[in-house]
């Protein structure tokens, strides 16, 4: 069993080294499933990822989404979306010339998706990738295997936000804006919000911009039945256990790289 986790491990990384910038966000999918498989109770089966935008925005400054990144902007003191990923499942019933798109980076070109007013108005302000065409991204890659309705995908996703920036984790966040937080007062507030253990559950995303290690987001592994009500906190607490990865960070404030 060891020696299949390190050979996992190993050839995660290997695929990080040879991937480059364009290749980001498969990157960062690839590792955080694999991480969980390795690292966790086997229970985990999908991973919410959250972005913690003024540090991702310091390291991808160009990105449509970041250009008019503001202080008073919604993303600037809370997460926003980066996607709900199911393990071992992608691009569920995506046909090949679509998929191929998708894989090349230019959102913007994929299909506009189909969602009510509401929901993409709210979609917009909790997921600034959208003007990059991240929801269009993460419908194709995740969405299409878990719902029939992009609609219903990302009602959940803004669902389990809503109740993530209501909780002591986004208000640590936002209150020690420009300073560094470390895994203990990460994993408390999580504790603290979605009870005992829960911090177990999430690892935290960071990156070196300018000699500074700057927090960019958090994956959080789950299990259950997305399908209903189920609340973050049950669906945190069914998931298996993972490693924390990145020890400490700064979180960064929006306008301030």
């Amino acid at each position: 069993m060891r020696t299949r986790v390190k050979a996992n491990l190993a050839r995660v990384a290997t695929l990080m080294l040879g991937l480059g910038l364009s290749s980001f966000a498969a990157a960062e999918e690839v590792s955080t499933q694999e991480a969980a498989e390795v690292a966790g109770s086997g229970k985990t089966q999908y991973v919410l990822a959250v972005s913690w935008q003024p540090g991702f925005c310091e390291t991808r400054p160009t990105r449509n989404e970041c250009a008019d990144q503001t202080a008073d902007r919604f993303d600037a003191t809370h997460f926003s979306l980066h996607g709900l990923w199911p393990l071992k499942k992608s691009y569920c019933g995506v046909e090949a010339e679509l998929k191929a798109r998708d894989r090349k980076g230019d959102w913007l070109d994929l299909p506009k998706l189909a969602m009510a007013e509401e929901t993409a108005a709210r979609l917009l302000v909790a997921m600034p990738g959208v003007k990059s065409g991240l929801d269009r991204h993460q419908w194709l890659q995740s969405g299409t295997c878990q719902t029939a309705k992009a609609e219903d995908y990302f009602r959940l996703q803004l669902r389990l936000l809503d109740e993530l920036n209501s909780s002591a984790v986004q208000a640590l966040f936002a209150d020690k804006l420009g300073s560094e937080i470390d895994e203990n007062e990460i994993k408390h507030a999580f504790d603290q919000s979605f009870g005992a253990g829960a911090g177990d559950r999430v690892r935290m995303r960071c990156q070196t911009v300018n000699g500074r290690s700057v927090i960019t987001g958090l994956t959080i592994g789950l299990a259950g039945d997305l399908s209903g009500k189920a609340g973050l906190g049950s669906l945190i607490q069914a998931a298996g256990t993972t490693e924390f990865k990145c020890a400490k960070g700064i979180a960064a404030a929006a306008g301030h790289g």
